[in-house]
């Protein structure tokens, strides 16, 4: 099977590193968490690993997903002006080191997004998520996705 086939865990001599390097864009309003609510987060987040769960890389990760969206969870609380929840319970962040045992391409960075979207577009509604933060959110995924690939991938970018 070729290298651009697999997709799971892959030997650290495969590592890639996006030409762009880590986020420069700006950060999520903090303001976000004044207005959200740590338990709308948490529920954001559980929708949004509801959604991994049956989605192309649900193999990416842990059986438990409610508990699982709990890191992402407390690690959005903090990007969103909240306590330091995801440090408090977890230790430092370092989301890249975290992610590089995952063969992460530009397609599972795709489908992620689009887990993500498909959850944020009722995001106001649903969560009490500050519309006018919105857009500022989309870049910062966008932006931290893509730092998070660390494989070439085979197919074709638009």
């Amino acid at each position: 099977m070729s290298s651009c086939m697999a997709i799971g865990m892959h030997s650290e001599s495969e590592i890639h590193v996006p030409p762009g390097g880590p986020p420069q864009g700006i950060a999520p309003s903090r303001e976000i968490y004044a207005l959200m609510g740590e338990e709308n987060i948490f529920r954001m987040c559980r929708d949004f690993y509801d959604r991994i769960g049956t989605s192309s890389i649900r193999h990416m990760f842990p059986e438990d997903l409610p508990e699982a969206s709990k890191k992402i969870a407390a690690f959005l609380v903090g990007l969103f002006g909240g306590p330091p929840l995801f440090s408090e319970r977890y230790g430092p962040p370092m989301m890249r080191a975290r992610h590089l045992r995952f063969a992460i391409d530009e397609t599972a960075r795709r489908e992620w997004l689009r887990c993500f979207h498909e959850v944020l577009a009722d995001a106001p509604t649903l969560y009490a998520f500050p519309g006018q933060h919105l857009p500022g959110f989309l870049r910062f995924l966008d932006e931290f996705s893509a730092w998070m690939v660390n494989r070439k991938s085979c197919d074709r970018i638009p």
